[in-house]
């Protein structure tokens, strides 16, 4: 028969192992969580978890924000495979861009999100990441491809110095070109709607 104090220690060990499983795999669950399933990019809540920190050390941090173009048109005609086959390739392309210098999400849809540790080289990098995500993809004998409008904000810039208000920043920048046609100008169509919109954004801006 086992010693009272041999049990105990075994019973303990078997506790603490079990805790440890426990902890493990809620540990695994919460990683899942904060994973996009499509790209493989943090989601909403985990890359805003990590912004806020690269923020916080990185005073020449800066929030860059992207919005496909031609990501509809694909869905459309191709449907939602190809429209899944397109973010994956995306989610790698971004991943592969970010390097050890910045951290990249999905906040949904077709919009990406990256915070970049410094402005170093910004001008050359948002060029590289552009021709990235141009790059064709092919999906089951289909060739697909997409563009991306980008936007950027510099934290330490802005009257308030917070993720919040760079994200804000850096989607009014991202329309503005997402807004213009081939030649840098406004698209009519495009800008008409935000005219007429106007009214009705300051509106909310002012009530919210």
């Amino acid at each position: 028969m086992l010693q009272p104090e041999l049990t105990a220690q075994l019973m303990s060990g078997a506790l603490a192992s079990g805790w440890a499983l426990h902890a493990y795999q809620l540990y695994q669950r919460l990683h899942r969580v904060r994973r996009d399933p499509t790209t493989g990019l943090l989601t909403r809540e985990g890359w805003t978890r990590a912004a806020q920190r690269v923020i916080k050390r990185h005073r020449q941090a800066v929030v860059v924000l992207g919005d496909l173009d031609g990501f509809k048109a694909v869905n459309d005609r191709h449907g939602h495979g190809a429209g899944d086959a397109v973010l994956a390739a995306v989610g790698e392309r971004l991943t592969a861009w970010s390097g050890t210098r910045a951290t990249a999400g999905r906040l949904g849809g077709d919009e990406f999100v990256c915070v970049l540790h410094d402005d170093q080289d910004l001008p050359q990098r948002l060029a590289a990441l552009a021709r990235a995500v141009r790059e064709p993809v092919v999906h089951q004998g289909v060739t697909l491809q997409v563009g991306i409008s980008l936007g950027t904000a510099r934290p330490a810039d802005l009257p308030e110095r917070t993720l919040s208000a760079a994200l804000k920043a850096a989607d009014t920048a991202m329309y503005t070109v997402k807004g213009r046609g081939r030649r840098g100008r406004r698209h009519p169509a495009l800008a008409a709607v935000r005219r007429w919109t106007a009214p009705l954004r300051d509106r909310f801006r002012l009530t919210a």
